[in-house]
């Protein structure tokens, strides 16, 4: 299979069309293993339009295809959501890390925030998790 129809089947299993945009982004994004910003990926797609590229985040975002991160920069950066993550508070919690040296901000999936309990009648809508420090490559 190409890699525009994994990439085209990707966008479908989250219901949100295909578009050139789209796919852009999408690869993009796998190809990092960072978190970006808006400004990061309108860095590289200089021809495209900002509100393009906004809107194609908030798609991806509005249907599970990625989550958005408050690293603490006043900048949302956004990363792949893991595969089967549906992004809900009691199943899909992992660790943020934002490197104070080389400001890169980093999903680790492998590090689950295994439960959240919050006192009666509070109801959680949103949970982000930062670390901040030095990564490991900046500390090699």
């Amino acid at each position: 299979m190409s890699v525009i129809k994994d990439l085209e089947e990707n966008l479908l299993q989250h219901k949100i069309k295909p578009t050139a945009m789209r796919l852009l982004v999408l690869e993009y994004l796998l190809d990092r293993e960072i978190a970006v910003s808006l400004t990061d990926l309108y860095k590289d797609f200089v021809k495209s339009d900002r509100t393009t590229i906004y809107r194609t985040l908030k798609a991806f975002e509005d249907n599970g295809l990625v989550h958005s991160i408050d690293d603490g920069t006043g900048v949302p950066k956004y990363a792949l959501c893991e595969e089967g993550c549906k992004c809900e508070i009691e199943k899909d919690l992992h660790l943020h890390f934002h490197c104070r040296k080389c400001g890169e901000t980093k999903c680790l999936y492998s590090y689950k925030i295994t439960e959240i309990i919050l006192p009666p009648n509070y109801q959680a809508e949103e949970a982000n998790l930062m670390v901040k420090g030095v990564c490991s490559q900046c500390s090699g």
